[in-house]
């Protein structure tokens, strides 16, 4: 009774129990230092090597898709490829801007063109900010444990039909209508498209020859030289051919080009301080929480399926929950420099892992070298002449690669259910904002998820000659009509519980008997609505006269019983002074005796010994 006496103090002991059940190591990286040996580092050097080969033009690319000043993609690979290490349990996962997040990005603000470009650059650091923050919270209350409800084909759908998005919003660039694009507006796959196309009398034909060459030729040597960074190779082609064209051939002058990083400036804020009021900042926070939220959860689902694929192929089961922890680090980090979101990189992570890296140092030697990579494109005449239609294409040919055929067949054919998911993501991405897409994913699988679940199986037992329980042969009448066992087998959360309630209750409508017999031995997961579902069906049959036991309930079930008060209702008409209870715990060493004794329980509520009761026991034993 004291529990309840102090019910301030009881809720500070759960808070403070579960944080320390919850808590994540704030610098794992300290247990790892082992790792700074020359083999280890010569081999990490060499995997940094090919993956900054790749992250530095990767990191334009993608900011160009969040259509952000492109340095911010290398900033935030730098950034993020140092921090993330520092917390994270996975070797192998390189964090920074993706294909996914990017896209994210842009879909918020094309969706709200009231929005202009200083505001936008403003809101940029808060967003990244907030993904930071919600990612730190979700990994000390083990959301990432959750994402394994959320079914794989909301992300092969979303992927899908965001790289429909990359490829169609890119044409822009490729035709050279970026410009009259800006103005129409277009916010979703099917007014980009149609906007694409009411726009051709204003196509171009030198950047879409420029941009389609640089496609070619990485599609050439993706699918011939795999290992090779084409992306680099193919991206430093176009950037000397086309200023070659500009110098000497004149219908190529007027190539859009990106602007220079010479007059480059880079100075920290705190993104929380760069809102002229505390109203306006509120008001920032209201409106990109909906975005953030979905970015977030984005980048937490890809590092955990990043983090697990490759953890698999060396035997290692990474912290999804620690790695979650990092991207949060990670953002936290990039919003004080590089207002871009971060997340884990399918293609550079898989890179790492195949170029022989052996910890997570790689990641950090990576970072350092795209480093003096950036400080080389300040320096020296680079990005000036990078045309935007060669960037295009390469984004476009990324985009292609994201279109897994073999997943989305499999996800296609496997069930109904999963084939409902992908559709339905798919198809919320081209008519959508992407964060309402992946929402609307989410939320299906789930609910589709939580429809399976919350299906408990109940069966009716009787006890055989030989002694065993066995399910009850339907055409047959109970042994004792007065007396059902009902064996409950599965998950009795929120989702099954009036579903629980009902079947018992269908059950109980049988005006002979007096006494169930709940056997929850394989039941799992109580929760508040499990609980008063049980209390009121044991209020129901007490009012009729009638009486309901609990059977093989164990230490868990148990504990929920007794911490929410059922248990008092529950055992209400026993005399515990002389032993009587309602509720017999489950006994590993001989699973019947809890049934046995409720049986016993029952034929004392009716006062019979009618049935014939019998117990399964160890041979090894005399017989009792």
């Amino acid at each position: 009774m004291a529990k309840h006496k102090h019910p301030v103090r009881n809720l500070w002991r759960n808070v403070t129990t579960f944080f320390k059940e919850n808590s994540v190591d704030l610098l794992p990286i300290r247990h790892c230092l082992s790792d700074l040996h020359p083999k280890s580092m010569q081999s990490d050097a060499k995997a940094a090597l090919n993956v900054a080969l790749l992250t530095l033009p990767q990191g334009m690319a993608y900011a160009a898709i969040a259509e952000l000043p492109i340095y911010y993609g290398i900033i935030c690979s730098i950034i993020a490829g140092i921090l993330a290490p520092l917390f994270s349990s996975s070797r192998f996962t390189m964090l920074g801007p993706t294909n996914a997040t990017a896209f994210m990005v842009f879909s918020y603000f094309v969706s709200h063109p009231e929005i202009d470009l200083a505001s936008k650059m403003a809101m940029m650091p808060l967003l990244v900010f907030m993904v930071g923050a919600l990612s730190v919270a979700g990994a000390f209350f083990k959301v990432a444990d959750l994402l394994q409800y959320v079914s794989r084909s909301v992300l092969v759908g979303y992927i899908t039909g965001a790289a429909l998005l990359i490829m169609t919003n890119q044409m822009k660039h490729l035709l050279g209508i970026a410009e009259p694009m800006a103005e129409r507006g277009a916010k979703t796959f099917f007014s980009i498209l149609d906007a694409t196309i009411n726009l051709w009398q204003h196509y171009q034909w030198q950047p879409l020859l420029i941009g389609l060459s640089t496609l070619t030729l990485y599609l050439i040597l993706q699918k011939k030289f795999k290992t090779l960074p084409n992306f680099a190779i193919c991206l430093t082609i176009a950037t000397l051919i086309s200023a070659a064209l500009k110098a000497w051939a004149p219908p190529f002058s007027d190539i859009s080009t990106f602007q220079s990083f010479a007059n480059f400036s880079l100075s920290p804020s705190i993104p929380i301080l760069g809102f002229p009021s505390f109203s306006v900042l509120f008001d920032a926070i209201s409106s990109l929480f909906a975005v953030a939220f979905a970015i977030a959860f984005l980048a937490s689902l890809e590092n955990t399926v990043m983090g697990k694929s490759l953890g698999s192929r060396v035997g290692e089961r990474p912290d999804v929950n620690q790695d979650m922890f990092s991207v949060g680090m990670a953002n936290l980090g990039a919003s004080l420099l590089a207002p871009m979101p971060a997340s884990a990189s399918l293609t550079r992570s898989a890179l790492n892992y195949e170029s022989g890296a052996k910890s997570r140092f790689a990641s950090i030697y990576c970072s350092l070298l795209c480093l003096l990579g950036f400080y080389a494109l300040i320096k020296l005449p680079i990005v000036e002449n990078i045309p935007k239609a060669a960037l295009a294409g390469l984004v476009i040919g990324i985009a292609i690669s994201l279109i897994n055929r073999h997943n989305i067949r499999i996800c296609l054919r496997t069930t109904h259910d999963d084939a409902l998911v992908i559709l339905t993501t798919f198809t919320a991405t081209l008519l959508t904002r992407l964060d309402y897409a992946i929402f609307a994913g989410v939320a299906l699988s789930i609910t589709l998820f939580l429809r399976k679940a919350s299906k408990p199986h109940l069966v009716e037992y009787e006890i055989n000659d030989e002694g065993t329980l066995r399910e009850l042969d339907t055409k047959k009448e109970r042994p004792n009509p007065a007396i059902s066992i009902v064996h409950v087998e599965g998950d009795l959360f929120f989702g099954a519980a009036d579903l629980f309630r009902t079947q018992v209750q269908r059950t109980a409508s049988d005006p002979n008997l007096k006494v169930i017999i709940l056997r929850l031995k394989n039941a799992r997961h109580l929760d508040a609505t499990s609980v008063m579902a049980m209390e009121s069906l044991v209020r129901h049959m007490r009012s009729e006269g009638r009486h309901v036991l609990i059977s093989g309930a164990s230490r868990e079930v148990y504990k929920v019983l007794k911490l929410s008060g059922a248990l008092e209702c529950i055992q209400q008409g026993c005399d515990r002074t002389q032993g009587e209870t309602n509720v017999f715990i489950y006994s590993p060493s001989n699973p019947n005796l809890s049934t046995r004794d409720a049986l016993l329980r029952a034929q004392d509520l009716l006062g019979t010994k009618q049935a014939d009761i019998k117990i399964f026991y160890d041979p090894a034993h005399s017989k009792k």
